[in-house]
């Protein structure tokens, strides 16, 4: 069953390679969607796929990258529309 979850993370995220990594462990588990810097510092991604990918997605996010520190993971759980072909990070 495919599933989508829109993600906001907090902390030191950005500078730290968090969309590039992100977009690396998506490929890995075969989920689509997107990564982006947001003005307040977090990073922001909506991701969709099969229901075990999004979620280990969403768990390696917990702690993303080496130089990263997440203090805090806002998750909301959307319909799925298949609205992406691919991953992709953005600004």
């Amino acid at each position: 069953m495919n599933i989508r979850v829109s993600v906001t993370v907090f902390g030191r995220v950005q500078g730290v390679a968090f969309r590039h990594y992100t977009s690396l462990r998506a490929a890995e588990l075969g989920v689509n969607g997107w990564v982006g810097n947001l003005p307040d510092g977090s990073v922001a991604g909506v991701f969709e796929g099969d229901e075990s990918g999004v979620n280990a997605l969403v768990e390696w996010c917990h702690q993303g990258p080496p130089a990263a520190w997440v203090e805090r993971l806002d998750l909301r759980r959307e319909t799925c529309v298949g609205e992406f072909t691919g991953f992709s990070i953005r600004s």
